[in-house]
């Protein structure tokens, strides 16, 4: 009888995401069996009773994935669970807390696609500023585009001290530099748009960022994109379906979160798949979300 596909989902929060369970079983998985409340201690024990309980040889299909809303204790939790292993028994491991890692590959991927396609730019050299740096999604769109060569600036909207710790941290885990700004008004979100290409907005639900004002004044902009699915949206204007269409004075481009939102569902529905069909143990965050993207982006 054929091994069944099991995977065993982690998070520190009371609930697992109902997003992420429905992704995995629609992937393809037989079983799948949730965690919550797990803190980092608890990883070592979850991980070693999941790869004792089948042969090595069978390792491959069962999977961990972790979850939450911290992308950095998400990052710990898969560093801690690739310590945990014991060869030759081994298991996949898969990281995407909040849908953050897909979410903010995706972004960065049609991002990419788009200016290439229409303005003859590449990631490399971009000065992109990231406006909700500090939670899940724009923490990995702004790790990302910097190990692209981009120059990012993490945006704070209450004060500078909170990105400036998370622009330190990123120095730290992925040896590469961004900058910190302080985004706490509009006229302080005017200054940093006047010097800026790319505007990545990845704030709260339902909270706008950036103003139609804001925008027209922007005369170096050629891109922004939105996340936010609550209205009202990040972007003043920002039509949900955008995919490159021109929207302010000066011919900036606009990527709505639908057209974002399709290619993260693809990117976290084969990641689940990629780690089905896999014949030996696969580690998955951010990166490898990254290059899927880019794939389905052609």
């Amino acid at each position: 009888m054929a091994e069944k596909n099991i995977l065993h989902m982690v998070t520190p929060t009371k609930h697992l995401s109902p997003f992420d369970v429905n992704m995995a079983f629609d992937a393809g998985y037989d079983a799948v069996l949730t965690y919550t409340n797990v803190t980092l201690d608890e990883v070592t024990g979850l991980v070693q009773d999941a790869i004792f309980s089948r042969p090595p040889k069978v390792g491959a299909r069962t999977g961990m994935f972790f979850g939450g809303k911290n992308a950095t204790l998400a990052l710990d939790m898969l560093a801690k669970a690739k310590k945990a292993l014991v060869p030759p028994f081994g298991i996949s491991f898969f990281a995407d807390p909040a849908g953050s890692f897909t979410t903010a590959a995706a972004m960065v991927a049609c991002v990419e696609k788009v200016l290439k396609d229409r303005k003859k730019r590449d990631l490399k050299g971009l000065k992109v500023a990231v406006f909700g740096a500090t939670g899940v999604v724009g923490y990995a769109a702004a790790v990302i585009a910097a190990l692209e060569g981009s120059n990012v600036t993490l945006v704070g909207y209450d004060g500078i001290k909170r990105v400036s710790d998370s622009a330190k941290e990123i120095k730290t885990r992925f040896n590469v530099d961004v900058r910190a700004a302080d985004g706490s008004d509009d006229g302080k979100k005017s200054v940093i748009m006047a010097e800026t290409e790319a505007a990545w907005c990845a704030g709260r639900a339902g909270v706008p960022i950036l103003s139609t004002v804001q925008l027209a004044a922007a005369k170096q902009l050629l891109i922004a994109a939105d996340v936010n699915v609550v209205p009202p949206a990040g972007v003043e204007g920002l039509d949900m379906q955008a995919n490159g269409v021109e929207f302010t004075p000066h011919g900036a481009l606009g990527l709505g979160p639908l057209a974002i939102g399709n290619i993260k569902y693809k990117t976290e529905f084969g990641l689940f798949q990629k780690m089905i069909a896999a014949t030996k143990p696969v580690q998955f965050d951010f990166r490898e979300a990254f290059a899927v993207a880019r794939e389905l982006n052609g």
